[in-house]
């Protein structure tokens, strides 16, 4: 295939590429401040459909809203978001969310439901916002430092992922948290993901490997057994991604080349 972006490759590097929820659509963002949105077609050419510019705001993570209706964007250094309307055509600044006292807000997660959107805070702070109204309903609050966050498919819990390399599971409603577990042999945490059938959760940690897990043993055990650990990247596991239909997981580093693999 062509590259997604070759109508308008970006100034700096990428941080996000995503497809959009519904459309064949992809968007991209980055350190050159920009959102840009490509119409994916016939392995031909890919159009595009239109770049927003950011000023002064080089992109930390974008995300599609789950209705596909927004872009949210965090920067690199700042403690206010943008919502990017793409049906209004309009670019909205939140300043600073009340209750939420951080210097930058860069790493978050939005909620399946498209409900939620969770703002990972320093000092283990998690602060969970409306989606709709970008107001804060709550702040929860890990052992450590937060590195990674991830809710479950039917919205209905969060499991975060501290730097010491403890996961901890909130109940969104109750904003409790139901338990706490150590991923095996974790020396730092770096990224979390939990399957769409609920069925796995993964745990990639700074030594590059990927920790399986089924559900039921993350919810019971203190010290669960994984049920695969991957050891295939050698440099910290910065991402890992199930497919939709949880028969592969993407498991990659972005402190090397080509370091992406498929298990």
């Amino acid at each position: 295939c062509l590259p997604a972006n070759q109508e308008r490759f970006a100034n700096g590097k990428l941080v996000t590429v995503q497809f959009h929820p519904s459309a064949q659509v992809v968007m991209t963002a980055g350190h050159d401040r920009s959102v840009s949105l490509f119409q994916v077609k016939n392995f031909s050419l890919n159009p595009k459909i239109q770049s927003i510019y950011l000023e002064s705001f080089p992109i930390y993570k974008a995300r599609f809203s789950v209705d596909g209706e927004q872009v949210i964007a965090t920067g690199t250094h700042h403690s206010m978001f943008f919502v990017y309307d793409m049906m209004a055509g309009s670019i909205i600044p939140i300043p600073k969310v009340r209750g939420v006292e951080e210097k930058f807000l860069r790493n978050f997660e939005l909620s399946p439901d498209g409900s939620f959107m969770l703002l990972i805070g320093t000092s283990g702070y998690l602060h969970l916002l409306s989606m709709k109204t970008k107001e804060l309903i709550s702040t929860m609050k890990v052992n450590g430092r937060c590195t990674a966050s991830a809710f479950t498919p039917d919205s209905s819990k969060i499991y975060s992922y501290s730097k010491e390399g403890e996961v901890f599971i909130w109940d969104v409603r109750s904003r409790k948290c139901l338990h706490k577990f150590e991923d095996e042999g974790s020396l730092e945490g770096k990224c979390i993901a939990v399957s769409k059938n609920n069925q796995y959760v993964a745990c990639g940690s700074s030594s590059g490997v990927v920790n399986l897990y089924t559900t039921d043993v993350c919810l019971r055990e203190n010290h669960p057994k994984p049920v695969k650990a991957i050891m295939n990247l050698v440099t910290s596991a910065t991402c890992v991604t199930f497919n939709p239909t949880t028969e592969i997981l993407a498991v990659a580093s972005r402190d090397t080349d080509e370091a992406v693999k498929l298990v």
